[in-house]
């Protein structure tokens, strides 16, 4: 497996895999599929922000999975403040792929002095909810029932993460 920046040809990919989220689950409150010049206009939001955006591909060339970084809030004051998004192909869940991504996330983020890390999941989300706290993530919040998707209301957790800043 290789973890790499995000490059155009990617976006395709990339939408194939949140498409399914989108269709399928409640992890996004998206509700529409999201086509792939869509992905690509938000890839390049990410990294005009200065921001990461890592693709974890097999040796072959196949995208399993991607993360990112987002600001959390506009506003200066939250400018070592990020939002972290970590999606995984569906058939590649529960080997290792989505640690090993969202580790390297992490570390561009600590590298560049980022200091804390917002994890959102929709709950209920076993597998996010492990991931994060495995990570060293503490859950902080939890909204009941923000949220609506396929005729339910759905709460919405955060986790934080501080980085050690050297």
């Amino acid at each position: 497996m290789n973890i790499r920046d995000v490059c155009s040809d990617d976006a395709a990919a990339i939408a194939e895999i949140y498409n399914h989220y989108i269709d399928n689950t409640v992890i996004t409150f998206e509700e529409e599929p999201v086509a792939a010049d869509v992905i690509a206009q938000r890839i390049r939001k990410i990294q005009q922000a200065g921001l990461p955006w890592l693709v974890a591909e097999s040796e072959d060339g196949v995208v399993l999975g991607y993360a990112y970084a987002s600001l959390w809030k506009e506003r200066s004051a939250y400018r070592f403040t990020v939002e972290s998004s970590v999606y995984l192909a569906k058939d590649t869940r529960g080997k290792g792929v989505g640690s090993t991504l969202y580790r390297s996330l992490l570390t561009w983020l600590q590298q560049r002095g980022i200091r804390h890390v917002m994890g959102v999941v929709a709950l209920p989300n076993e597998r996010s909810v492990g991931l994060h706290e495995k990570l060293g993530f503490m859950k902080v919040g939890e909204f009941k029932e923000i949220g609506f998707k396929f005729n339910r209301p759905v709460s919405v957790g955060y986790w934080q993460l501080e980085l050690n800043i050297a």
